[in-house]
């Protein structure tokens, strides 16, 4: 049994952890809990892994992995809330307000229940968001499915993914499955194991070797038509 700061604090470390795929610091956590100190969060996360909620990895700052959550913890305590910056409207009338500069949209990528084929042969462009201009190199896909929809990514977006081949744990990627299929999940290793999620609670979370997953990039903002 939980107190409600232990609760609270619990959710908060893995709401922070599933969308940024690091510890909240205890400054976040302090602030998080309206705390005026932080001997009352070093007390909380002591009692949290005592009871085997959490677990502390070593020689890492910031390195806290949470093993298990209440059982009345509510689906929006489990799926983080990622939030994608959202630019809303139409692409033309998004394009004629930013800067000119456009990236490809290289084809469909899956969000549900079956990979696809990753298409890279380019289909259309889209411009980039000012705040990511020389930063990187960058692509676009059009979204398929509802499997990642309590991330606030719906069928039709269009997705704006920065080129990669590296993610943290809980980070929203493009995986490549055995080089010839891709999906949007968000990715967990652990051991030797890969774990693709949905965020959605109605879609399994897929397993797979370490050989079989390669990350293509990362989510940083997406395109929405209204």
């Amino acid at each position: 049994m939980l107190t409600k700061k232990q609760r609270n604090l619990l959710i908060f470390i893995n709401k922070k952890i599933r969308s940024t795929g690091i510890s909240p610091s205890y400054d976040e956590m302090k602030n998080s809990l309206n705390l005026k100190s932080k001997s009352g969060i070093h007390r909380l996360i002591s009692a949290l892994e005592e009871r085997g909620f959490i677990k502390r990895l070593p020689h890492k700052a910031r390195a806290l992995e949470v093993l298990k959550l209440p059982e009345t913890a509510s689906a929006n305590d489990i799926y983080n809330s990622f939030t994608p910056s959202v630019i809303k409207g139409g692409l033309d009338d998004a394009n004629s307000k930013l800067n000119n500069e456009e990236i490809s949209v290289v084809g469909n990528i899956a969000a549900g229940t079956t990979p696809i084929e990753a298409i890279q042969n380019e289909v259309s462009k889209i411009t980039l968001p000012v705040e990511f201009h020389n930063k990187g190199d960058f692509f676009g896909l059009k979204i398929q499915g509802d499997s990642m929809i309590e991330a606030g990514i719906n069928e039709g977006d269009t997705v704006i993914i920065k080129k990669t081949n590296h993610a943290d744990n809980g980070q929203i990627i493009v995986a490549l499955i055995d080089d010839n299929e891709a999906m949007l999940k968000r990715i967990r290793r652990k051991g030797n194991s890969v774990a693709l999620e949905s965020a959605n609670k109605n879609y399994e979370t897929k397993i797979f070797g370490p050989d079989r997953v390669k990350v293509q990039g990362v989510l940083v903002s997406l395109y929405r038509n209204f």
